[in-house]
């Protein structure tokens, strides 16, 4: 095998040992362990042997090489990030942030032992679906309730359990599909039950639930069109007469409220009254309009919620100890008339004044401006922030924003939001008609600053270039 030249670029490269001795990997070492270490420089010495071209490279910049690579492997792969971008319920960012009440709890329920399935009073085994019911059936008014992973899993058992086999007659107008290519029709296939499509896409009639009814029918199933809206020349039965037909023909009405929510926001359907309309049963989400931990909620008829309760799916689907904690702690701020509204972060959010995000917006400019000087043109403007994860989706929520340009670079909007993206901690915010739009609406206290530091320290990058 050829050796390489004594003028070969890859002979100028350290031997190992002798590189980890070089600062600061000693004391990197410690921090984060020497394994770690020294894969990275193992794996950068791999790559610089690999050019075919080189110039000898001081120890020191070697060594600071490899720190960098050292802690991008010790990073870890899911981190917080600061949402400038001003959609509440960001699918990407992990939809709603927790209430400072239920972050307390997901900690202690993470830190030791729980009640998770034991009865404390009798010391007999006890069921995990037991701890947030009796909120649920209270805010609910239903009669019981169970939680599961999420509201697609939800929807899974609710069929499985009530409907496999058997046909299930929803409106054509109510197929959706919603992020992740989540479909009702596929969902549907997947737990046994068989699809009988009714009216057409814009107008679905009482009459049509009526002729479609039959021997093979398991139940009626209506979903809420989250993400979508039809409009114009339209025509839908209302939950409570659907209820009706339902409960004519013997059969259970199921409600898949998909965002779900426990009070009045922008005109959607509460669960309360999904219920109280004749629904027997209601699935929702936990992690939107909710506010809380992704979860999946099932609440209605006792005997409806057992079945699902005692199917085999129940296992598969079941929350842990943390969704349950988190849960059940965004559950009571719902016990006292306007109290969510002021503690859950989505509520707050979404309830943000006019006055209170132009202060906002003009806080976050000063700051910009102070720190980062003639590099960047800053202005505020009137925008729209957005609800997201698939929730209230012809609501418009006006919003001041903070737009940003960097003087005389071409592309500079996606050039300082991919430096955001990529910083410590990393800023998501959105590019616009050239420009870099940071909107308050999705800061939590204490951010603003954070936005600051970072945008200063994106200029620093651009200005360093490509590593």
């Amino acid at each position: 095998m050829p050796q390489p030249s004594a003028r070969d670029p890859r002979r100028r490269l350290p031997a190992i040992h002798r590189l980890l001795a070089e600062p600061p990997l000693p004391e990197l070492a410690a921090a984060i362990g020497r394994s770690v270490v020294t894969r990275a420089a193992r794996e950068e010495l791999d790559a610089r042997r690999g050019a075919r071209e080189g110039v000898p490279v001081p120890l020191p910049d070697l060594a600071a090489a490899v720190a960098r690579r050292a802690q991008a492997l010790d990073r870890p792969s899911l981190v917080r990030v600061i949402n400038a971008t001003g959609v509440v319920l960001h699918t990407n960012l992990g939809r709603a942030p927790l209430s400072r009440a239920a972050i307390a709890a997901v900690a202690q329920a993470a830190a030791g032992y729980t009640n998770l399935e034991l009865d404390l009073a009798t010391g007999e085994r006890g069921s995990r679906h037991s701890h947030a019911a009796p909120l649920l059936r209270r805010l609910c008014g239903a009669e019981a309730a169970m939680v599961v992973n999420n509201n697609a899993a939800a929807v899974l058992l609710v069929l499985a359990a009530l409907a496999a086999g058997r046909e299930v007659v929803i409106s054509r107008g109510e197929l959706v599909e919603i992020g992740g290519s989540f479909r009702v029709p596929d969902v549907m296939a997947q737990s046994g039950a068989h699809l009988r499509e009714v009216g057409t896409t814009n107008r679905t009639h009482a009459g049509d639930y009526r002729a479609a009814i039959g021997g093979e029918t398991g139940a009626l199933l209506r979903v809420h069109p989250s993400n979508y809206r039809v409009q114009g020349f339209t025509a839908a039965v209302g939950t409570e007469e659907l209820a009706a037909i339902a409960h004519g023909a013997g059969l259970p009405l199921l409600y898949d409220l998909g965002s779900g929510t426990l009070e009045e926001i922008a005109g959607e359907p509460t669960v309360a009254s999904a219920v109280a309309a004749g629904a027997d049963i209601v699935t929702f989400s936990g992690d939107k309009l909710l506010g809380g931990p992704q979860a999946g909620v099932i609440c209605g008829r006792a005997d409806l919620v057992a079945r699902c309760r005692h199917h085999p799916l129940a296992r598969a689907l079941r929350p842990d100890k943390m969704t349950l904690a988190g849960l059940e702690a965004t559950l009571r701020a719902y016990g006292e008339p306007g109290r969510a509204r002021t503690e859950i972060p989505a509520l707050v959010m979404l309830g943000r004044t006019g006055d209170e995000l132009a202060a906002a917006a003009e806080a976050l400019a000063a700051g910009i401006r102070a720190r980062c000087g003639d590099r960047l043109a800053v202005e505020l403007a009137d925008d729209v922030s957005r609800a997201g994860g698939g929730s209230l989706p012809v609501v418009d929520l006006p919003t001041r924003v903070v737009r940003l340009r960097v003087a005389g670079e071409a592309q500079s909007a996606q050039g300082l939001a991919a430096a955001l993206r990529t910083g410590e901690p990393p800023v998501l915010a959105r590019v616009q008609d050239a420009a870099l739009v940071l909107d308050p609406r999705t800061l939590l206290d204490g951010e603003d600053g954070e936005v600051v530091a970072a945008v200063a320290a994106a200029l620093e990058t651009l200005d360093r270039g490509p590593a």
